[in-house]
């Protein structure tokens, strides 16, 4: 269990370490190719639409294969499309880097590929927590990395940034090796499950689609906050240090946060942990927007809102395998993760759209709001008990 934890716990700090400071580059690519937001925040919301939508097949390739195939073609994926958005010279170009190469790469080496890993190889009395401590790796790599990306555009320029981010992103080939597993049988003793059993067990029950409408707020959420804040600040005259500082203190407190939920997720029911959290976010926002607006009411905004950031992660994946088992986790995870995506999509287009529409964020940031709301009041029904199975026919 440590060689798993480490290995994926330095995979996710980097694979989301780099993603988390997109938004830095949004106005050095912009100015230069004479780009609209809009050109920008349609190809991350492409990204994020790519990552959902390739989710549960590379969820299902890992479940099937193993996930250091996945790992590992995911990690080429990632540091292709990295380079290609430096050389891309024409929106219809960097969407096709930025959203689709990199949006499959992701697909292919965090959350879901790494969790069914664990899923599989830590016992339940301990999943939650060590899903905590993936997630609050994640969220150090966000810390980490977001100074680090807002130096090298500064010191080396905004492309050659991407072409060295490119090559940190290989790392991720040797870090597989530590997540290789043995040929996998029937799990736990039980029966096989189809494929589409699975499919069908899952969709057909509330809970799952339950967690699923509550994923889509979170992606809403923190992908228009993560790319769209840098700009919404400088707009009413902060500096970009502010921008780099309140981002790489989401990414701090989310490390408290994170782990902080996988603890909690071990003791309490995870459903009101999720509620809590979403209707916790929302509050977080209207608090923010009603302040006067300094350096100071940003900081803490970002801490507060890093304490929810990925909180929502661990509880969520750790339902999933409470409820359905771990023989498809990877799988089940990416279809919940789409839900996440399709709301990031919404989110991170949505800014772009009614920024260029009504010259101002204010409408997308009340958006969040209401549906932090409705994120708070949908998992309360959610049941965290196994899902009852016929038992096979005896031979």
């Amino acid at each position: 269990m440590p060689q798993v934890l480490l290995c994926g716990a330095l995979i996710v700090t980097l694979s989301m370490g780099v993603r988390h400071g997109f938004g830095l580059w949004l106005q050095p690519i912009t100015m230069t190719r004479g780009w609209s937001r809009e050109t920008f925040a349609f190809a991350l919301a492409v990204q994020n639409l790519a990552w959902g939508l390739a989710g549960p097949i590379a969820g299902g390739l890992a479940d099937r294969f193993g996930a250091f195939r996945v790992l590992v073609a995911g990690a080429l994926l990632y540091a292709a499309g990295l380079v290609t958005m430096a050389l891309a010279t024409s929106g219809a170009a960097f969407t096709g880097a930025a959203g689709l190469l990199v949006g499959i790469a992701q697909s292919g080496c965090t959350y879901a590929i790494v969790y069914g890993v664990i899923g599989r190889n830590v016992s339940a009395e301990r999943r939650t927590w060590a899903m905590g401590v993936t997630a609050a790796a994640g969220s150090f790599g966000q810390f980490l990395m977001v100074p680090v990306e807002s130096a090298l555009i500064s010191h080396l320029g905004w492309d050659q940034a991407l072409y060295l981010l490119g090559l940190l992103v290989l790392l991720i080939v040797p870090l597989a090796l530590g997540l290789r597993e043995p040929a996998r049988g029937a799990v736990g003793g039980t029966h096989a499950q189809s494929i589409g059993a699975a499919l069908r067990e899952a969709f057909g029950y509330p809970s799952f689609r339950w967690l699923m409408a509550g994923y889509f707020v979170c992606g809403f959420q923190v992908v228009f906050i993560g790319v769209h804040m840098p700009s919404y600040l400088k707009d009413k005259g902060l500096g970009p240090e502010v921008a780099t500082l309140a981002l790489a203190l989401i990414g701090l407190f989310n490390v408290i946060g994170t782990y902080a939920a996988g603890e909690i997720g071990q003791r309490w029911p995870k459903r009101y942990l999720l509620s809590a959290i979403y209707l916790l976010r929302s509050l977080s926002i209207v608090v923010f927007l009603l302040l006067p607006l300094t350096p100071m009411s940003v900081y803490v905004f970002s801490s507060a809102i890093g304490l929810l950031w990925l909180s929502t992660v661990p509880p969520t994946n750790a339902l999933v395998a409470q409820i359905f088992g771990v023989q498809y986790l990877s799988m089940l995870g990416g279809f919940v993760f789409l839900s996440h995506q399709l709301g990031s999509f919404m989110g991170v287009w949505l800014g772009g759209k009614l920024f260029d529409a009504t010259g101002s964020y204010d409408l997308v940031w009340w958006i969040a709001v209401a549906l932090g709301v409705f994120a708070g009041v949908v998992n309360l029904p959610v049941r965290e008990t196994p899902i009852a199975r016929p038992l096979p026919a005896p031979a």
